[in-house]
């Protein structure tokens, strides 16, 4: 393990940019970054300049279209209600779905 995070990290250390870009090829983006890092103003620096995804979709839509649908995606365990209660990826999708539908009215 310590030599996978090894050669992980030195991979990090030789070129930043071009690990976070092959990092970034496991997010699902709606539009392709044109430039992984823009430096020119430190301290404020912008990653994947021009790149738009849609964080719900990547936290759970993609899961259940990747064949996830029943898998847990979220596990409410209360101490102070005594309540437990299990939310597969589609429950959620749909609970987080009609969240947004009643904010939008």
């Amino acid at each position: 393990m310590a030599g996978q995070y090894q050669a992980v990290y030195q991979s990090w250390m030789d070129d930043p940019e071009a690990f976070w870009a092959d990092a970034a090829t496991d997010v699902q983006w709606y539009e392709p970054w044109s430039k992984v890092l823009d430096d020119t103003n430190p301290p404020f620096f912008r990653w994947f300049e021009g790149a738009q995804l849609n964080t719900c979709y990547n936290a759970l839509d993609y899961h259940v279209e990747s064949g996830r649908a029943e898998q847990s995606a979220l596990i409410y365990d209360s101490p102070v209600t005594d309540t437990i209660r299990e939310y597969s990826y589609r429950q959620l999708r749909d609970e987080v779905a009609h969240l947004a539908g009643a904010l939008a009215q």
